[in-house]
């Protein structure tokens, strides 16, 4: 499995530039790279990233969380969130096959 360039330099432009709130990636089963799904302006927030995840597909974000400490101070840090999707129980063995690339 690879990771396109797009993904590196869009992960590049958030952590450095700030110029993304969250990346969403996806796995192409055919060709095994992970690509860019989408990408969320600084303007943002988490409940658009939420709202930008598929009901009936797996995907991987990064989200750049802004805070403010006790002391004053403005922070930031990046969540890695794996997101995966839950069927009834009668598909567990589809489940199992669909989720394998993500895992």
């Amino acid at each position: 499995m690879w990771v396109t360039d797009e993904c590196k330099n869009s992960f590049m432009e958030m952590k450095w530039k700030k110029v993304h709130r969250y990346i969403v990636f996806k796995i192409d089963e055919k060709s095994r790279l992970v690509t860019v799904d989408k990408v969320g302006g600084p303007g943002e927030s988490y409940d658009d990233l939420t709202a930008s995840l598929p009901i009936d597909d797996c995907r991987y974000a990064v989200f750049d969380f802004d805070f403010v400490t006790v002391d004053n101070c403005r922070k930031s840090k990046l969540f890695f969130i794996a997101w995966f999707v839950v069927f009834p129980t009668c598909l567990v063995p589809y489940i199992i096959l669909f989720n394998l690339i993500y895992i």
